[in-house]
């Protein structure tokens, strides 16, 4: 389906001088549709962009490299990930192109081997908050904050599947981060906006669009910026991003902050060839990255970097972190047999035993007096009666032992598993088993004698 292109949005654009309105209306007419991957570091299969020679059917086939992100490709056609094993394992998130470019501003403006502390704001999906944690060092610190409570579900599956335990989701308004005054080395806000970006992927927004959705988003972004502002530390660096054309959105929202904040814009300076149309405000000389999808292979897209230049007082309202509740050693004992990872805490969160790297117990603690957190680290399980549960996080987590005693299944039984179905078996061991497809573990079933019961987690099922 072609979107009808609102009048009011190409006059608007028009104005911009890096505007070609023919070919901006030629590439919608078009119908062309992209898909494009980012692959999961933890869990890596590719090996120079192909797949091994051992895999016969390979789930999607690569035409190109995204010119901007690392391990990131175009497919040559939409597959069904819904019927890839893969998908559900983790190995990779289907994510458009345009956006990945947040991992080439945070290598360009940020040295990756520090401990660092990054709050994605609006992280839902998840595709910007597993392309950072496949970027960051296993020491820092990743909170990917939802603010809308039914869009927290996604947002929990797909950092599960990415399999890192230095990641914490929370369900807060904006506002509530000022109580953590100069936490955060990075924010990204990919703000709430028009949407006109994605009119390609989405034709039935571009009827809904109008200048009075802009303005009204254009008063969130502001009131955004605004609350988490002080929870930016001196020098850290906020990254601004939308994914919409309109100048209120974008260059005018870059204006607003620089009258409000003292900050300096940082200018990345992308390769020409990747023809990314690079602005600057005539007033706060601020630096923007416009991706129009008749210039690039992606859609829509804004990003902007600004360092902080204010200093940042201590809020005395921050509850100050406790050291957390560690597990018995015998329980220990239990998770190691699962476990392949000498650098992790074993913590009790609740009944709940949860893995997180040493370096951010202190900061899961702050935050855990602060905000409302919905996943911290990895779960690895609830002590039982005679045995430790193991939770669905653990099957999912980047390091669970290979040699765990895992049940290799075919593709038919594998998905007969992702269905919360039984398949047949032969082991005579009974207990806990990771079951795993082309070597990636996707989750627990439990063998009771001439009985299988399947852990997969019902809300995540797939029905085809």
């Amino acid at each position: 389906m072609t979107p009808h292109l609102p009048t009011e949005l190409i006059r608007s654009l028009s104005k911009l001088d890096h505007f070609d309105p023919k070919a901006f209306q030629s590439v919608h007419e078009s119908g062309d549709q992209l898909v494009s991957v980012h692959m999961n570091p933890g869990k890596p299969i590719l090996k120079d962009g192909n797949w091994p020679t051992e895999i016969k059917e390979p789930p999607f086939k690569i035409s190109d490299k995204v010119p901007w992100s690392e391990d990131a490709y175009y497919l040559s056609s939409r597959p069904s990930f819904t019927l890839d094993p893969l998908f559900h394992a983790g190995l990779y998130y289907v994510q458009e192109a345009s956006g990945m470019f947040v991992s080439f501003a945070i290598k360009k403006t940020t040295d990756l081997t520090q401990n660092l502390r990054i709050l994605d704001l609006c992280a839902a999906p998840g595709g910007k908050s597993t392309m950072l944690q496949s970027l960051i060092s296993e020491e820092s610190l990743l909170v990917s904050n939802e603010v809308i409570k039914s869009r927290v579900p996604v947002l929990y599956q797909n950092m599960t599947k990415w399999g890192f335990a230095n990641g914490i989701i929370t369900n807060n308004d904006p506002v509530h981060f000022k109580k953590l005054s100069g936490f955060f080395d990075i924010i990204l806000i990919d703000a709430p906006c028009s949407g006109s970006g994605l009119f390609r992927k989405d034709p039935e927004a571009a009827k809904t669009w109008s200048m009075d959705l802009v303005q009204l988003c254009c008063q969130r972004q502001r009131r955004i910026l605004s609350d988490v502002w002080e929870s930016l530390k001196e020098d850290g660096l906020l990254i601004y991003s939308t994914c919409s054309y309109s100048k209120e959105e974008n260059e005018d929202i870059l204006d607003m902050i620089f009258q409000q904040y003292p900050c300096i814009s940082i200018n990345l300076s992308p390769d020409p060839s990747w023809n990314i149309v690079e602005t600057e405000s005539k007033k706060s000389g601020a630096y923007g990255y416009r991706f129009y999808p008749d210039k690039v292979l992606g859609e829509g897209f804004f990003l902007s970097v600004i360092q902080k230049k204010q200093p940042v007082g201590y809020n005395r309202k921050t509850k100050i972190g406790r050291n957390p509740r560690r597990v018995s050693l015998s329980i220990e004992k239990q998770i190691c047999s699962w476990v392949d990872e000498k650098s992790l805490n074993y913590i009790y969160v609740g009944e709940s035993i949860h893995a997180l790297p040493d370096t951010i117990l202190y900061e899961f603690e702050t935050l855990k007096n602060n905000l409302y957190l919905k996943k911290a680290g990895i779960r690895i399980g609830k002590p039982g009666e005679n045995e430790l549960i193991p939770d669905h996080e653990l099957a999912l987590a980047n390091f669970l032992k290979y040699d765990s005693g895992c049940m290799e299944l075919s593709k038919p039984e594998a998905l007969r598993f992702l269905r919360g179905e039984p398949f047949e078996f032969s082991s005579i061991e009974k207990g806990w088993k990771p079951v795993r497809y082309l070597g990636q573990p996707m989750g627990w079933v439990k063998l009771i004698e001439k009985r299988m019961n399947n852990y997969y987690p019902k809300s995540w099922r797939i029905r085809q």
